[in-house]
């Protein structure tokens, strides 16, 4: 499979790639605008305009935009990141036409009727407020913030409910305006797709629109900090981060297999060392996210008040003896665990359109898979062990604490542990 680009006059992406043998196709607009393009008065705006996007344009409502993908048996949907907003669908070949039309509407012509806008309100509040009654979600948006305070990425991407409740139309319009120019903008497809197609839709839809400069981000600056928040629930949310490698850094592929390899299964180091020989929680992972410029290796657990401690503790030490003898085993075993979730997820015509949005964006090309499958295959123990190593010596790490936690140690005795 190989994917083909073009880009419009005017700064707008067209990315597509074939894969023989299906009847089916994803295509949506990535567009590089999300929470961390916000400034501080309109945190959770990019999330608000993304649920605005279906309902209703100057040529349809929101009912016509719906039966009208539903009657071809295709569906339709968006999300917001920190980084970017994605409007997609996934039809039939025969149907590409429409679902390509269907975003270029929700984009060019949204209508924000404030009959709509309340609506919506609501529904963003009621999201807010689920998502501080779920522990194990809230608990990482609170551990962002105090890896980053102060600092767009830092905040929630639902936005804060007091700016919620005030978001008018006007808010939505203008950061439309500053945000989605075509030089931010990139279509991507997947599955029975016709390139030449897609690009004439794209002139057709998107052509007239003007170059305009991108706003820039703000630099992420990772911080140790703490949030602790005692509550009396039956279990206590422990979530541990470092910083860690952008996209574009050399050893981003080190800390994603590093991550695998302490936390990422049944058989990682954390899982074996706190769950299955201690007992000391039900649920520990370890992951390792990116960002264009930062990122975090998170560490989670969800266990009891009383064993918070010694579960903390112990995460320190693996951290700590993993720079000293993590195996040629287990780096293997972490490397084919993230190369079998790469190429099973891209059997997904969804998830090749996303992979084609996400690395242009990214790196302004789209490298092969078997490029990437070779960055994997390049790290090893070593490797691995100079990552912790790393970890250990840095010591700046960022604590978020929910539940029965107050007899947990602080972020300083922590990171005086790791350091001994």
């Amino acid at each position: 499979m190989s994917f083909r680009l073009t880009t419009l006059p005017n700064g707008f992406r067209v990315v597509t790639e074939f894969m023989p043998g299906l009847e089916s196709a994803a295509v949506g607009v990535w567009v590089d605008a999300g929470a961390r393009h916000e400034a501080e008065d309109q945190n959770g705006v990019a999330h608000f305009l993304e649920h605005m996007a279906f309902k209703g344009t100057t040529t349809r409502s929101a009912l016509a935009i719906a039966e009208e993908i539903e009657d071809v048996g295709g569906y339709i949907n968006a999300y917001t990141s920190r980084e970017t907003t994605a409007y997609y669908a996934r039809v039939l070949r025969a149907d590409v036409r429409l679902a390509v039309d269907l975003i270029a509407d929700i984009l060019r012509h949204p209508l924000f009727e404030q009959r709509e806008i309340e609506v919506e309100r609501g529904v963003i509040l009621q999201e807010i407020g689920q998502a501080l009654d779920t522990p194990d979600d809230v608990i990482f948006d609170w551990l962002q913030e105090a890896a980053y305070p102060a600092q767009p990425i830092g905040r929630s991407i639902l936005g804060r409910s007091a700016d919620v409740a005030r978001f008018g139309a006007d808010d939505l319009r203008r950061f439309t305006a500053d945000h989605y120019g075509p030089g931010q903008m990139i279509l991507a497809a997947a599955g029975a797709v016709d390139h030449e197609l897609l690009v004439k839709l794209a002139e057709d839809h998107f052509g007239d629109m003007r170059p305009s400069p991108a706003p820039v981000a703000l630099p992420a600056r990772f911080h140790s900090g703490e949030r602790r928040e005692v509550r009396d629930l039956e279990q206590a949310h422990f979530a541990l981060a470092f910083e860690g490698p952008g996209y574009c850094a050399p050893d981003f592929y080190v800390a994603q297999v590093y991550a695998g390899a302490m936390g990422g299964g049944m058989s990682s180091r954390l899982f074996q060392s706190l769950r299955e020989e201690r007992g000391l929680c039900y649920a520990i992972f370890a992951q390792a996210g990116a960002h264009s410029d930062t990122g975090m290796t998170t560490i989670y657990a969800g266990t009891g008040g009383a064993e918070l401690a010694e579960l903390a503790g112990l995460t320190i030490d693996e951290i700590r003896r993993s720079a000293e003898d993590m195996t040629e085993a287990e780096t293997a075993r972490a490397r084919a665990q993230m190369k079998a979730g790469l190429l099973m997820g891209l059997e997904s015509p969804s998830a090749r359109a996303e992979r084609l949005a996400r690395l242009l964006a990214i790196w302004g090309r789209v490298p092969d898979v078997s490029e990437t499958v070779a960055r994997i295959d390049a790290v090893d123990a070593a490797a691995l062990r100079a990552h912790a190593a790393g970890l250990a010596e840095r010591g700046n790490a960022a604590l978020a604490l929910y539940g029965p936690v107050g007899g947990a140690p602080d972020l300083v005795a922590l990171s005086r542990r790791l350091a001994a």
